[in-house]
């Protein structure tokens, strides 16, 4: 391998652990809140154990998303340099406004709900977390900001003595219609994982008859959350897919195994392919399926690989435009298959605990503990072929990927902090789930609640 195959490693899988935390972070902060608000407007002290437990998973998640969220900043420097020079007046500012705005709210207010317990006003404590949770959302948007500008760059020039992109409308960089459409579907996509993990845990608990009342009640909740964020994520994909084919035809393309421009162009279920010779051996479809979800018609035209390749080559000369469409194949699929089987699991959750009704069979059980995976299988395949599939280029149409990285690493520097950063992150990985596991068998705390002003984190 040499320093762009490692770089690219080495960013694919900090950038993939990261994302693990931030989908789960964002949708259990609004959980938290709206167990506090119940208990607020209630309360019920049942609202209170509730709200304390699932914070404490929430701060545990939200903790080790910051950890890992800083690396992600310091590789646009170490392997990226080339990246950070040509496009950090443009890139560079939604990435500080994130870190001013959103990531001050979100941890600013934390660090009060943390410990405000029985020191702040009750209406007063419930609007730090609520705050949070709006802090977590904004630093979504302001991230997703950054990366629709690589998928689709707009409101910058390009210096022609520089050659450096310079930003000139940062208003139409945070209305980029990518990140119109990406914002929500990434935002539905949290609050899935994180009715799949509340679900989940919650399912565990009531085998075990502890709690049952409210684990019912909390189990009910994410499942029904996870249920509508799941039609939300099925909605505002098919709005993504359409902007995806207007601006990275490509990708829609390499999704599909669509090798040659169609009208009436069927959705692939399963397709063997012959990359070296741009055709399929085998390709299973439903009729009209991609044209209906890329065009909103039955007889829309899609453009194919081949073509596209042909077109690509006139206008920005000789080259390989193509991404490894096997990859952005089954990563297309799978995130689609795993999200709708997440959606599935919460219907048949709702189902089994109707009408007062518990989970009877242990294989119930077991399915809800491992649906937890689901969304985030989802999620970073997701990731996965959005990054994949806009290959070969970082910026699209502006850098390719070979030019972004730094002229001045070398291959046993790459290596070794691909190395050290694989391990640590495997040890990081370790800490999240004993520290999970050892809360979630703690259960509640006691029935009275906290009889003395303790925060948070205090077991």
């Amino acid at each position: 391998m040499d320093v762009l195959d490692l770089s690219r490693w080495q960013f694919g899988i900090t950038t993939v652990y990261h994302f693990l935390f931030v989908p789960l972070t964002i949708g259990l902060s609004f959980v938290v809140a709206g167990l506090q608000t119940a208990w607020h407007r209630t309360d019920d002290p049942g609202y209170l154990r509730l709200t304390r437990f699932w914070g404490r998973l929430f701060l545990i998640n939200f903790a080790m998303g910051v950890v890992t969220g800083i690396v992600q900043e310091f590789q646009f420097g170490m392997n990226w340099s080339a990246y950070s020079r040509f496009v950090g007046d443009v890139f560079g500012a939604p990435l500080a406004m994130e870190g001013l705005i959103a990531f001050f709210m979100e941890s600013t207010f934390l660090g009060l709900w943390i410990f405000g317990w029985d020191r702040l006003p009750r209406r007063l404590h419930l609007a730090t977390i609520w705050l949070a949770a709006t802090g977590t959302a904004i630093s979504a948007y302001f991230i997703l900001a950054a990366n629709s500008w690589m998928q689709h760059p707009v409101g910058y020039r390009l210096d022609p003595v520089s050659g450096r992109a310079e930003l000139t409308d940062i208003w139409a960089v945070l209305t980029n219609s990518t990140t119109l459409v990406t914002f929500p579907h990434v935002i539905f996509g949290a609050f899935v994982t994180a009715g799949a993990f509340v679900a989940g845990i919650s399912v565990w608990r009531l085998a075990r008859g502890k709690d049952v009342p409210l684990f019912r009640v909390s189990a009910r909740v994410a499942m029904a959350i996870s249920l509508v964020a799941a039609a939300g994520v099925a909605f505002t994909g098919h709005w993504q897919a359409q902007i995806m084919t207007e601006q990275q035809p490509m990708k829609m393309a390499a999704a599909e195994a669509l090798w040659e421009d169609e009208t009436s162009a069927g959705f692939s279920l399963f397709a063997v392919g012959d990359v070296e010779r741009g055709r399929n051996r085998v390709n299973v479809q439903i009729p009209n399926g991609l044209s209906l979800l890329a065009t909103d018609t039955l007889d829309g035209e899609v453009e194919g690989i081949n073509d596209i390749q042909a077109r690509y080559q006139a206008l920005y000369g000789p080259g390989d435009y193509r991404p490894v469409v096997g990859l952005a194949y089954w990563s297309f699929r799978l995130m689609i298959g795993f999200g709708a089987l997440a959606g599935l699991l919460a219907l048949a959750g709702l189902w089994l605990t109707r009408r007062g009704r518990l989970p009877a069979s242990p294989w119930f059980t077991r399915v809800a503990v491992l649906g937890i995976g689901l969304p985030f299988l989802a999620n970073s395949l997701g990731w996965i072929f959005t990054e994949m599939g806009r290959q070969p280029w970082t910026v699209f149409g502006v850098m390719r990927t070979a030019a972004a990285v730094s002229p001045g690493a070398d291959v046993p520097e790459v290596a070794l902090t691909l190395v050290g950063f694989t391990l640590v992150y495997a040890v990081l990985a370790v800490v999240e789930v004993r520290l999970l596991l050892k809360f979630v068998r703690a259960g509640l705390d006691s029935e009275a609640g906290p009889a003395e002003p303790v925060p948070a984190l205090s077991y």
